[in-house]
């Protein structure tokens, strides 16, 4: 089917349109600041309230070398820009007064005020007296989660390339059913890169995190409730500060990983530091027989393999710039898993590539500025065997993005204020290839089909938190977005919270409602394949975006160093974005549903150090997700009937339950441990009874020891009872989808100085 002139037209006018918009963030530049780091002020003062002035303030990362220094003002004021997210020490000194430190947790965009007391030598004399600051979560609406560098790697599982264990045991309401992750009742989610988004519109075309989670060195998760310059994934944000060098001095790392299945899982990383330049690269691969979840309780054809190499550079040029370079690129294969006796040789590869600059300027303290150009290549290519019945897929989707974001923060007393803009140009170019056994399925069809479709999104975005009294916090913002492709359209998304501190107690209660704007995937059929679809009185309607409003409360509830952080939201969704398949084949296509209403409520505990010895931590959800109406886009059925009321939608599971922890040993040994429990998730299968499945447990374990200061062993067991359920029938990757059954493996880690 020829394409008019006037699109062809349109649509280079849209190309050079985008292409100005990133010549215009790189020329003019914005502040990384607002979404990757925070800033942390305070005011030193003695026990009558009077500051306190030169004193020596040093700002101390609690996993990395990480350090700030300065003095206070004549007001007994200090200030720090561009602290990355993570845990810290504060240590205050002055002569003639006893050390203070405390301690205190950094989330993305915030910044915290410290009011930090020192007491008199005769009174305090020498000693350091160390206290805990009010809750993070203070600063911020938005429930947040932090998993740092150790935990992934004690956490069985969290540490294997593509593994998203390292957010679903610390996340509430996140797990992964057909092998897709899932947060909060939707599948699309936001991976960022020191608070850059990575952009990728492409709906569960990937099946692992953006990044190899050995490579992380702060995970921060936010779940709704974002501000303005946060985006518009609705479901979740993954907010990497990846591993610098910063942790190293001139030190490598070489970890090999062997056990059932023949998997394998192995890496060689290195990096170090000077006071003004740190490095970090890694390689790694892996390889194993257990890829996918299996249609059945047997594993058959589910090898999987995969390389990559990742590198981050930081370079201070002076006080007031630094400079940044995050670069990846990674493959994966993966078999699809069939039943016993089924002849089908399917495969998907995947390939992911991206490459970010920052460039971050401190013009003043609370004034900094920022560039930010990205690059974003990603791949997918699902191949059927040419047994396969009914039918034989092959498709091919390969996107590239270029872009920008541009911010400016400013926070100067009482405001944090951040206003700017984000943007990206996309190239699509899709193949689609289906062979029918059943020529009455394919009536007309002349495969393969390509299309190129192209697009962009722009958006700007200002952003205020204003601080009236020391404990109560008002948040507005607005976001406008753009966006140009098939479809044109344009989205105004108006977000406002607040925060309430209790005194004395430091509960934090906090409340929010905003809209949010998801940008559809550029997929769209023609041609040949239209034809055919129409002769099976199916139909293709551009895909349209998402639009969401949400309502969230919460409270975080500090207690003897425990921290209890609940929650309950309410997720109005139109044009709500899932997939479904041509024809019964492994060619699936994104549609768009009428509409979904996403529920629940949720749970986090985390305990502080017992007795120096372990740490435990919980976390609950109870959801509830609904979907009601026709498919509104992508490739449909007619609708002249809307079904009645709500449905289930696939990955509806009311009741998920974390409970774990570390526990350290004698002869510098450790424990860790996750049991994990869902009620089941929606029966698709008219055949079975009941709306969900049977529930399902699982218990994780790995026992670590230490050899001196260069040698660790670990030992993981996975679903250590060997328990297998039918997670899931909806019809992805092969069809039903059972859990993996027992894993074991022994990971060696050895480190050692050049």
């Amino acid at each position: 089917m020829a394409v008019p002139a006037r699109i062809l037209m349109e649509k280079k006018i849209m190309a050079r349109r985008i292409s100005f918009l990133v010549g215009f963030l790189l020329l003019c530049g914005g502040a990384l600041f607002a979404t990757a780091v925070a800033t942390v002020r305070g005011i030193v003062h003695d026990s009558q309230h009077r500051p306190i002035a030169d004193a020596e303030v040093v700002l101390k990362a609690e996993h990395s070398e990480f350090t700030q220094t300065t003095r206070t003002s004549a007001e007994g004021e200090f200030h720090f820009d561009s602290v990355p997210i993570g845990e810290y020490r504060i240590t205050v000194n002055k002569a003639e007064f006893g050390a203070q430190e405390e301690k205190l947790t950094v989330l993305s965009g915030t910044a915290p005020i410290l009011h930090i007391e020192l007491k008199v030598a005769r009174q305090a004399q020498t000693v350091t007296v160390t206290s805990e600051a009010p809750p993070a979560q203070e600063e911020s609406v938005t429930p947040t989660t932090l998993v740092s560098r150790e935990e992934i790697a004690e956490t069985p599982g969290a540490g294997q390339s593509n593994s998203v264990t390292m957010i679903t045991n610390y996340v509430p309401g996140a797990y992964t059913t057909h092998d897709q992750l899932h947060v909060r009742g939707g599948h699309q989610v936001s991976w960022l890169i020191d608070g850059i988004s990575i952009p990728n519109t492409n709906i569960a075309s990937n099946l692992g995190p953006q990044i190899d989670p050995k490579d992380i060195d702060m995970l921060e998760v936010q779940r709704g409730s974002y501000s303005a310059d946060y985006g518009d994934r609705t479901y979740g944000v993954f907010n990497v500060a990846p591993r610098t060098g910063f942790e190293r001095d001139n030190q490598a790392e070489l970890i090999l990983t062997g056990g059932n299945f023949y998997q394998t899982d192995d890496q060689m990383n290195f990096g170090g530091h000077t006071n003004r330049f740190a490095y970090y690269a890694s390689l790694n691969g892996n390889r194993t027989n257990l890829g996918l979840e299996t249609p059945t309780s047997a594993v058959i054809h589910d090898q999987a393999n995969g390389y990559g190499g990742f590198t981050s550079l930081t370079y201070n040029v002076d006080a007031q710039n630094q400079l940044r370079l995050v670069a990846q690129l990674r493959q994966d294969f993966y078999q699809v898993p069939i039943e016993p006796g089924q002849v089908q040789f399917d495969s998907n590869k995947e390939r992911d590539g991206f490459v970010l600059f920052t460039w971050v300027r401190t013009f003043s303290p609370g004034l900094v500025l920022t560039v930010s150009p990205f690059y974003h290549h990603n791949n997918v290519n699902y191949e059927s065997s040419p047994l396969d019945r009914p039918s034989s897929a092959t498709e091919t989707l390969s996107s590239n993005y270029e872009g920008g974001q541009a911010n400016l923060s400013w926070i100067a007393k009482r405001n944090n204020l951040r206003a700017g803009v984000f943007g990206f140009a996309e190239q699509s170019s899709q193949l689609f290839d289906l062979l029918c056994k059943d020529t009455a399925q394919c009536t007309g069809l002349k495969t393969p089909v390509t299309t190129s479709p192209a697009g962009g999104l722009a958006a700007a975005y200002v952003e205020d938190q204003i601080k009236l009294t020391s404990w109560l916090s008002l948040d507005g913002g607005i976001r406008q977005t753009h966006y140009s492709a098939e479809v044109v359209e344009n989205a105004s998304s108006p977000r406002v919270g607040a925060s309430l501190r209790v005194p004395k107690l430091n509960w934090v209660f906090r409340a929010f409602y905003g809209h949010f704007y998801q940008a559809p995937p550029l997929s769209t059929i023609s041609g040949p394949l239209l034809d055919a679809a129409s002769n099976q009185n199916s139909k293709f309607i551009p895909l349209h975006g998402e639009r969401d409003e949400e309502h969230q409360y919460g409270v975080t509830i500090p207690l003897r160093g425990w921290t209890i952080d609940a929650d309950t939201f309410l997720t109005r969704a139109k044009n709500y974005f899932d997939h479904n398949n041509f024809n019964n084949s492994n060619l699936f296509f994104p549609i768009t549903i009428q509409g979904a209403r996403i529920s629940g409520w949720e749970v986090t505990l985390r305990s502080p150090e017992i007795r120096k010895r372990a740490q435990v931590y919980l976390t609950y959800s109870n959801q509830l997700a609904l979907s009601f109406g026709c498919l509104t886009g992508g490739l449909t059925d007619a609708c002249s009937n809307p079904p009645p009321g709500f449905g289930l939608l696939d990955h509806d599971q009311r009741n998920t339950l974390h409970i774990g922890g570390q526990l350290t040993l004698p002869w510098r040994s450790y424990a860790s441990t996750d049991i994990y429990y869902g009620s089941g998730f929606a029966n698709g299968d008219e055949n079975l009874p009941g709306d969900h499945l049977q529930p399902h447990t699982t218990f994780d374990l790995t026992l670590g020891k230490e050899f001196g200061e260069r040698v660790s062993l670990s030992v993981t067991g996975l679903n250590v009872a060997n328990r297998r359920v039918l997670l899931d029938n909806s019809f992805t990757f092969g069809g039903t989808h059972f859990n993996n059954p027992r894993e074991i493996f022994l990971q060696l880690r050895y480190r050692f100085h050049y």
